[in-house]
């Protein structure tokens, strides 16, 4: 087989738009995918029918963002929700007490207002946190200044646990006191009606993608990398390794040398999450239809705090809810029906027996995924936000990192993989390229790959 300039490792976006963006200038690349489709931890099951994202659904603020761009730019529809980057007050929430009581519109207001006072007191804390510091810590001091009573700190001490579980999938103990620093939207969020999957698809058009390849080794030095797969050995002279962080740090992927020091330190701070969707169809809606989200206070909310809107995406009545953390580990073991069954129960609490049973249900397991390992990646306590950039360091001008964990601006989201395999391209180009290249032309003709 001829030698190709570069080996991509991972057809998620990030492999992708580095492959594209190598192959518009005359670069020979070969992509090898563990998995028997591209994109990654971006997929949309139509198994039944519909369309339901089970990696990545939203773009978390519109303005500026190259994945908008690109959808706009490949003909994407989409449908504005702004509610998934886990806000107080972005659209009308349905926000619910410890009794189970909806809250008025000032008593709303009133606790919107306390996480905002919170998060204004938290800058300062954070800055002047200790190196070991966890998340938990410089809430608590932060929310040591407020001076409330009992039950206003509790609620919102419990929003933040919340925060730190639907952001980072990961106990709020076990995040980094800069873990939410990224933790922002400019603009509008959006969903996508017809599958975020369009995306990879688009990017992937005219690659030479080997799919159901497994890496299992990869030797690299001044010569170049050997890549060997289960299905056997590709050579390259440079190499951009994608995969996750779950799957850079198991024992399945050998590299050799290992990763350098630089490499090394960042990626032992970084962790994979828990973080599981559960999409629930109803046979009508039995909740209002003027808010976004549902959310419960107290502690009846611990694993079942928040339900999200799903149904002007196709007309039929959807609640998505997260299995964040904790609940995302503790659930892992119980079957379907029974975890069905506590999340009704929950919203039979706050809705009354007029809660049916769902016609369909979608439940993901990112755990179990061995090519994935968890959904997306954190930062452990004793992590900084150099972490991202540095465990991207290049490797020898040979091998390079590429992936959201790898992106510091904006980790854990496409935008982020996207401009990773951007930057790792131009890094092997040995000049800058414009992001905007790789959805030049808009969208591709071969949808069918």
């Amino acid at each position: 087989m001829a030698r190709p300039d570069t080996v991509v490792i991972g057809a998620g976006v990030s492999g992708l738009a580095a492959a594209r963006l190598l192959s518009q200038h005359g670069r020979d690349v070969v992509v090898l995918e563990a998995r028997d489709r591209v994109g990654g931890r971006v997929v949309t099951d139509r198994s039944d029918g519909r369309v339901t994202d089970l990696g990545a659904s939203w773009i978390h603020g519109v303005d500026g963002c190259p994945v908008a761009a690109a959808a706009d730019a490949f003909g994407m529809a989409t449908v504005e929700f702004t509610v998934g980057a886990y806000q107080p007050d972005s659209r009308p929430i349905a926000l619910h007490g410890p009794d189970g009581r909806r809250l008025t519109q000032d008593e709303s207001r009133a606790h919107a207002a306390d996480i905002h006072a919170l998060d204004a007191a938290l800058v300062g804390v954070i800055a002047a946190s200790p190196p070991d510091a966890s998340y938990r810590d410089v809430t608590e001091q932060a929310l040591a200044q407020q001076g409330w009573d009992t039950h206003r700190a509790a609620r919102v001490r419990e929003y933040l646990e919340h925060r730190a579980e639907e952001q980072y999938g990961v106990c709020i103990d076990d995040l980094a006191a800069h873990g939410l620093d990224d933790d922002s939207v400019a603009g509008d969020e959006v969903v996508f009606p017809d599958g975020y999957d369009a995306l990879p698809s688009h990017l992937a058009d005219g690659l030479d993608i080997r799919l159901s390849h497994v890496v299992t080794h990869i030797r690299w030095g001044a010569d170049g990398v050997v890549v060997t797969t289960d299905r056997g050995r590709f050579e390259g002279r440079t190499a951009i390794l994608t995969v996750p962080v779950g799957v850079l740090r198991s024992s399945d992927l050998m590299i050799d040398p290992p990763l350098p020091s630089t490499n090394a330190r960042a990626l032992d701070r970084l962790r994979m999450n828990a973080f599981e969707k559960v999409v629930l169809r109803f046979p009508h809606r039995f909740w209002p239809d003027d808010f976004y989200a549902i959310r419960r206070q107290g502690p009846d909310g611990r694993r079942w705090h928040s339900w999200y809107d799903l149904t002007r995406l196709h007309g039929e009545p959807t609640l998505l809810t997260f299995a964040a953390g904790p609940t995302a580990l503790e659930t892992r073991s119980w079957d379907d029906a029974g975890l069905v069954e506590s999340i009704l129960a929950q919203l039979r609490h706050l809705h009354g027996d007029v809660v049916p049973a769902p016609v369909a249900v979608h439940r993901t397991d990112w755990l179990g995924d061995p090519y994935a390992r968890g959904s997306y990646a954190y930062m452990a306590v004793g992590a900084t936000t150099a972490d991202h950039d540095d465990l991207a360091t290049p490797i020898g001008d040979v091998l390079h990192v590429a992936g959201e964990a790898t992106w510091t601006d904006d980790p854990a989201t496409v935008p982020a993989a996207l401009l990773s395999g951007h930057r790792a391209a131009c890094r092997v180009l040995g000049h800058p390229v414009a992001v905007e290249a790789l959805w030049a032309g808009g969208a591709s003709t071969m949808m069918g790959r």
